[in-house]
C-alpha cells in the first residue's frame, strides 16, 4: 500500500495502549497466587511493570520477538519472567507454579476489550483521512490473536499492521518505524506514534524521527532525557491532542 508522502500517519502500540494489559496480569495473580499473598495489598501495577521489563530482557536474550512464537526456549522465558517478577515482591515460585501462572496468563490474554474511547478515536482519525496503523512487539501469532480479539481488522488493513516478530526488529529499534514509513510511503516528519512504554515506544519512535504522544496512563517516571512531543493519560486527552491539537 503506497500513500501520499504528505499524508499524516498515526500509528498505535497495542499492549497497554489500545487495551488495559494490566487486567490479564491481575486476573492471573488472583487466580494462581491468591491463596499465598494478601491480594488487597499487592502492588499490581509495580509488578506488572517488572513483568514487562523481564519479558523484554529475556526476549532479547533469546533473539527477540521473531524467535518467540513457540518452543522450549520460549516456554522457559515465559515461565522465568514470572519467577523473576514475583520474587521481587516476596513470592518465590517453583517451576510448576510459574508454569501454572503462565498458563493462566495466556488464558486471560485474549479475553480483552479496548480502552473506552479507543475505537472511537481510531474511527475518527480514519474518517479524517489519516493513515492509521499498528506497530507492536511480539510473536506474530500471539499479537494477531489480540488484534482479532479487539476486532481491529475491520478498521485497520493488514498492510498497516506491523508486528516485530514477523519483521526481525523489536522496538525500540528505529528500523521498525523506518520500515513502516517505507512500506506505507509516509515520511517520519508526518508520522505520529502513540504508545505507553518509555523504552520501546518513546525512545524508538523519537530516534526514527517521528513525533510521539506518550500514553502515560500509569503515571510512570521518565527513563531518559528524551522528550516526547506530547503526553496524555486518557483517551479523552489523546482525542484532544490528535484531533483538535
Amino acid at each position: 500500500m503506497r500513500l501520499d508522502e504528505a499524508k499524516r500517519a498515526v500509528f498505535f502500540d497495542v499492549d497497554d495502549t489500545l487495551y488495559d494489559h494490566l487486567i490479564p496480569f491481575r486476573k492471573t495473580v488472583e487466580q494462581v497466587a491468591g491463596p499465598r499473598i494478601p491480594l488487597a495489598a499487592f502492588p499490581y501495577e509495580a509488578a506488572y511493570h517488572r513483568l514487562r521489563y523481564h519479558s523484554d530482557m529475556l526476549s532479547l536474550e533469546l533473539g527477540g520477538a521473531g524467535a518467540m512464537e513457540a518452543g522450549a526456549a520460549t516456554d522457559y522465558m515465559r515461565m522465568r519472567r514470572f519467577q523473576l517478577t514475583m520474587a521481587e515482591f516476596g513470592l518465590g515460585l517453583t517451576d510448576a507454579q510459574a508454569e501454572a501462572m503462565q498458563a493462566a496468563y495466556i488464558g486471560c490474554q485474549y479475553d480483552i476489550a479496548m480502552f473506552d474511547g479507543a475505537r472511537e478515536l481510531l474511527e475518527a482519525l480514519i474518517r479524517r483521512g489519516d493513515a492509521v496503523g499498528l506497530i507492536t512487539n511480539g510473536a506474530p501469532g500471539h499479537q494477531r490473536r489480540k488484534i482479532e480479539a479487539m476486532r481491529l481488522d475491520g478498521l485497520i488493513p493488514r498492510e498497516l499492521q506491523f508486528v516485530s516478530g514477523a519483521l526481525g526488529w523489536d522496538k525500540p529499534d528505529a528500523r521498525l518505524f523506518r520500515h513502516a514509513n517505507a512500506r506505507t510511503g509516509t515520511r517520519p516528519e508526518n508520522s505520529v506514534y502513540v504508545g505507553d512504554s518509555w523504552r520501546n515506544d518513546v525512545i524508538g519512535a523519537l530516534e526514527a524521527g517521528w513525533r510521539v504522544v506518550w500514553f502515560n496512563h500509569r503515571r510512570a517516571a521518565r527513563e531518559s532525557g528524551h522528550e516526547p512531543t506530547r503526553e496524555a493519560s486518557s483517551y479523552a486527552e489523546l482525542r484532544a491532542l490528535l484531533l483538535e491539537g
